[in-house]
């Protein structure tokens, strides 16, 4: 028998794919965590001092020189120590008008003619503050003379009320007009002619007046700003 020769063929191996399968890494995500509020301390409120006292006393100055007297004390208040007792001075006047050479004319007059108030805080009035204010040039002497007296709560309240309600009112006559007086117009459309008082209306500044025009009384209501007296 022939030999039969058997060619050994080398098998081919068949490459085994790496099937490393490669693992995509998934962030996580981070679940932010909710910051927990810090509990806020307790405000500490830093108490206020109470409002001191003050205490109102009445200076009684030379009529005329009132202005004056309050226009220095003003200063010594600025410039001194003062200003750690006195809280102001203080001197009430109403608006006035009078009639000159035709025209009206605005001044103010005191309140209370010879006297200045003070305001000052409670228990700073000390003996060398009140000589000093004694001492200055047109002031005669404190309410109390030699012991300043301050005035009583209800003391302050009505005089301070009076200035108010006259600061309300605005400006007033100084003299006065007199049911039956005779005046003159000076403003509007009986211009120049005479007229009588029939009834003085303070509250509304107004006047009824009786004006003759070609014989015939006829009544006007004027305010007093129309009208002037007849000297």
């Amino acid at each position: 028998m022939d030999d039969i020769q058997i060619e050994d063929t080398p098998l081919e191996e068949t490459p085994q794919e790496e099937t490393s399968q490669e693992q995509e890494e998934t962030p996580q995500e981070e679940t932010p965590q909710e910051e927990t509020p810090k509990a806020e301390a307790p405000k500490v409120e830093t108490p206020q001092p109470p409002a001191q006292e003050t205490k109102w006393y009445v200076l009684r100055v030379v009529s005329g020189k009132e202005r004056k007297v309050k226009e220095y004390l003003d200063i010594e208040v600025r410039r001194s120590d003062w200003g750690n007792t006195i809280i102001q001075i203080f001197l009430p006047v109403e608006k006035v008008y009078k009639v000159l050479a035709g025209k009206k004319v605005m001044r103010e007059k005191n309140f209370y003619p010879g006297y200045i108030m003070i305001e000052a805080l409670e228990g700073r009035m000390t003996d060398d503050v009140i000589s000093a204010i004694r001492n200055v040039s047109g002031v005669i002497h404190f309410l109390g003379k030699e012991k300043p007296i301050a005035l009583r709560k209800s003391e302050v309240n009505k005089m301070l009320g009076k200035v108010d309600e006259i600061s309300d009112q605005g400006m007033t006559m100084s003299e006065p007009y007199i049911v039956g007086e005779t005046i003159k117009i000076i403003d509007g459309p009986f211009n120049d002619f005479n007229g009588t008082i029939e009834e003085v209306l303070d509250d509304k500044k107004k006047l009824k007046v009786t004006v003759k025009i070609f014989g015939r009384a006829t009544p006007v209501e004027l305010n007093f700003m129309q009208v002037e007296k007849i000297s």
